[in-house]
């Protein structure tokens, strides 16, 4: 759960990383939901901007790569990288057929929402909601 730092009237940040997209640029959704929003495409970029704007919310994707050695995704680079830097919800993207991978992912990493490819927009609106309604 984030905890809430910004002045008073600011929008909450959402940080967007979309590695490998495919999937539609959910910003419009975003915006509507009430957030700030921040895009990048890379890892690297994502942790200099997490340390820039402190986002409340972050949607990414897990994406599994069997060429790790100790790890299973870009995604747990990335929590690993900003632990003890930010603390906010996580909404995670990811194909089933990685579902087991993902597991244990979950095994180490909090995360506000999991959803499925293709990513249902009413869902992820949902979702936004929630979490809006719960960090304020």
């Amino acid at each position: 759960m984030s905890t809430d730092n910004r002045p008073s009237g600011a929008k909450p940040v959402l940080l967007s990383v979309m590695e490998l997209g495919g999937y539609p640029d959910f910003t419009p959704l975003y915006e509507q939901a009430g957030f700030k929003v921040y895009k990048t495409d890379s890892i690297r970029k994502a942790v200099k901007l997490i340390r820039q704007h402190r986002p409340q919310v972050m949607v990414a994707e897990f994406n599994f790569q069997s060429d790790f050695r100790d790890r299973t995704s870009s995604l747990e680079t990335l929590m690993s990288s900003t632990q003890g830097i930010i603390d906010c919800d996580l909404v995670v993207f990811y194909e089933k057929e990685f579902a087991p991978q993902y597991q244990r992912f979950l095994n180490t990493f909090e995360v506000a929402a999991s959803l499925t490819f293709p990513v249902d927009e009413a869902q992820l609106r949902d979702t936004l909601s929630a979490l809006s309604i719960r960090d304020r």
